[in-house]
């Protein structure tokens, strides 16, 4: 074999042997290196309620509105609560009357000489002071309540942020506790990468992922700050009677469990549009750990 041959065959050698080691490196990459295509944007959704009830007179937003904390939402009838508010104020009154009445006959009893009024009934009368002072506290209270009342007919964001698959219209009936409105917080955006638990070993808490959308090209910087410490086993749900019930049939397929690594965006670009539910890639850099 000539000098030329050998360098052809050596360089031939070469050139196998350099794709053999890069399609091992890409197998071990691709088989255990922490990545997955199962990622998740989530956010932080408010669910807005009343804290009244009530017919809805007016919505203030529009779907898909960026709101500032505060800001009104919707407004609930207040003609039933300022008329609590009257009454409330004219119960107030009357407890104001009472006990000065009651202060008056006390004082007036205590200054005549015990053989004209009994000591007992100096005593109840200073008893019936303090019975009237307690009613114009309670009233003070119900006045205090049936304003509040009248305030909360103005229901406001309770955090700065979107609104999202608004339904609500005007002659609704909101019910204490059930939710007419969502908000998605603003800033609030993190993703949820479901990795094969043959991964978890080379992931660790503080270590650098980079998050790709799905039909984008610039990838997201973030950190792993959590990795889910329990999942829900389908296959063996508990019984009736709270004891473990095993399936029987054995999968010869064994399937890597997922588990959710929860993941902390850097600030997103301006340019670029979050919305919760969006699928990415995600892929971890682990870092130097001991």
């Amino acid at each position: 074999m000539n000098g030329s041959a050998l360098t052809r065959f050596l360089f031939s050698v070469l050139i196998v042997g350099l794709a053999a080691w890069l399609g091992w490196r890409l197998w071990q990459d691709y088989m255990d290196a922490p990545w997955t295509r199962d990622g998740r944007v989530r956010a932080d959704i408010v669910q807005v309620t009343a804290d009244v009830p009530g017919r809805v007179v007016a919505v203030a937003v529009q779907d898909n509105q960026l709101v500032k904390q505060g800001a009104l939402l919707f407004r609930i009838d207040p003609a039933r609560y300022e008329l609590a508010v009257q009454t409330a104020e004219a119960a107030l009154k009357q407890a104001d009357i009472q006990l000065a009445l009651k202060k008056d006959q006390a004082a007036r009893r205590a200054g005549l000489d015990p053989s004209i009024v009994a000591h007992e009934t100096q005593q109840d009368s200073k008893l019936a002071v303090r019975a009237a002072e307690a009613q114009r506290a309670a009233a003070q209270a119900a006045l205090a309540l049936a304003r509040l009342n009248l305030e909360r007919t103005a229901v406001r964001a309770p955090v700065a942020g979107t609104v999202t698959n608004l339904l609500l219209q005007p002659g609704d009936y909101a019910a204490v506790g059930a939710p007419k409105l969502a908000l998605v917080q603003a800033h609030s955006f993190w993703v949820y990468g479901y990795f094969e638990e043959t991964r978890l070993q080379k992931i660790a808490l503080g270590d650098p992922a980079e998050v790709t959308l799905l039909g984008q090209t610039q990838p997201l910087k973030g950190r792993v700050t959590g990795i889910a410490p329990a999942i829900t086993d389908r296959d063996n749900p508990v019984g009736a009677d709270l004891t473990a019930s095993v399936n029987p049939v054995f999968n010869w397929v064994r399937l890597a469990s997922r588990i959710p690594v929860r993941i902390q965006l850097d600030p997103v670009p301006a340019n670029m549009h979050l919305a919760a539910g969006m699928t990415c890639t995600v892929v971890i850099r682990p870092a130097d750990h001991p």
